[in-house]
């Protein structure tokens, strides 16, 4: 079978290049004028060899200037035999929608090799929403994803097989794939049935597996990156499983992202067990070599303020060179931020951190109506000054999705600050 099928394609390669043999194309006379001009310059060459190695046939002028003269001359027919094969077929090869997408392709992929080098902090949906859009500007991403989740399927898993929550690295992973296609999906899938299976993502599953394959949670993610074809690179903050704590404004503390989140009322402070955990080598690294840092958005208690925690993580950032930004959420989160403004979550971060971690605040101005669904209200600027960051307000909300932001959008926006800066 498989010779019969070779025989099939060059036959019918075959039938199609004696195509051109065609009347009327304009592709045989511009090949012989060509062929002319090749051996117009090769007589030319060939006097000029003769004359270096004293062959003495008659000549009509300086040996030079016959050998340079004829040689030029074939050059200047093999130029218009070229110029008339290209406007023959030229349009046709060179105009195609396949070969505009390639060209296309390989412009968008040199230009996102020489972008920034860029660091993203935080973790849940927002993360990934601007992932989605950033990996359009840049390949050189490195996103710092928070261990600190424990509900759901990764809870779950984490307390079972000992391994780092996988939930939000796998959204990350996604994100940031070539191609969002069917494999993609299979990541995302989620069982809805089975005795131990029902609420587990495939995606989670596959990680913990190629955790135990590949001996390491940090191996396991650059396979899985491998797999799905991954522009940039994701890490945690720190290999220590980490449990977050919360002190409520009216004194109350309460252990785990979880039960922070459900409980619901105002949060204090919050911190991470054990404090002692320390900074993983490539996300220090990542830090150190960065041109852009990107905190957020994202859950501001439980998403991104558990990275900046971990020791070294804060330090690294003040001594960072980076610009610095943190894309405040559009909306305000039942449980951790309700009524809160833009200045409000840049104080908290500062409160965690140090004053003027973030040279810029990004923020929505797109205040769309919210439905009954939603427990929050738009994040609103109330007028008050930030201090030690400049404000930056653009129409970043998805209008599907309108507690969320357009990753588009908001990539655009970051981009925009970077260049401009």
């Amino acid at each position: 079978m498989g010779p019969q099928t070779s025989g099939k394609t060059i036959s019918g390669s075959w039938r199609a290049a004696r195509k051109f043999h065609y009347f009327g194309l304009g592709v045989k006379r511009w090949l012989l004028l060509g062929s002319v001009g090749v051996g117009v310059w090769a007589i030319g060459i060939a006097f000029v060899i003769k004359n270096l190695l004293n062959i003495h046939l008659p000549n009509f002028l300086p040996w030079f200037l016959e050998g340079v003269l004829i040689g030029l001359g074939g050059v200047a027919i093999i130029g218009v035999a070229a110029y008339g094969l290209f406007r023959s077929v030229g349009p046709i090869l060179f105009n195609t929608p396949s070969v505009n997408a390639l060209a296309e392709t390989i412009y968008a992929r040199r230009s996102r090799g020489r972008g920034p080098k860029v660091i993203t902090i935080g973790g849940g949906t927002g993360l990934s929403v601007l992932l989605r859009g950033l990996k359009a500007h840049t390949e050189n991403i490195t996103s710092v994803v928070t261990v600190a989740d424990d509900g759901g399927s990764s809870g779950r898993l984490r307390r079972e097989m000992g391994v780092l929550p996988p939930g939000d690295f796998r959204n990350c992973l996604v994100a940031l794939s070539d191609d969002e296609t069917l494999l993609t999906e299979l990541f995302q899938y989620r069982f809805t049935q089975g005795d131990g299976l029902a609420g587990h993502s495939f995606g989670n599953l596959f990680i913990v597996a190629m955790t135990d394959i590949a001996g390491s949670f940090e191996d396991a993610l650059s396979e899985s990156s491998r797999v799905l074809a991954v522009r940039g690179k994701i890490v945690p903050p720190t290999t220590t499983p980490l449990r977050l704590v919360a002190e409520m404004t009216d004194g109350t503390i309460v252990k785990g992202e979880s039960s922070i989140t459900a409980r619901g009322g105002d949060i204090k402070l919050v911190a991470i067990e054990p404090a002692e955990a320390s900074i993983h080598p490539e996300t220090l690294e990542a830090i150190e070599a960065a041109d852009l840092i990107v905190m957020g958005p994202g859950s501001l208690y439980t998403s991104i303020l558990p990275n900046l925690l971990v020791s070294g993580v804060t330090q690294a950032i003040r001594e960072s060179a980076a610009l610095k930004l943190y894309v405040c959420n559009v909306a305000t989160q039942h449980g951790e931020t309700a009524g809160y403004t833009i200045l409000d979550h840049a104080e908290a971060l500062c409160r965690h951190t140090f004053s003027g971690i973030a040279d810029y605040v990004v923020a929505n101005n797109n205040h769309l109506e919210l439905g009954s669904k939603y427990l929050g209200d738009m994040v609103k600027d109330d007028g008050r000054i930030l201090v030690n960051s400049k404000l930056v307000m653009d129409d970043l909300v998805d209008p599907d999705h309108p507690v969320r932001h357009d990753s588009q959008k908001l990539a655009q926006v970051i981009m925009d600050v970077y260049d401009g800066r």
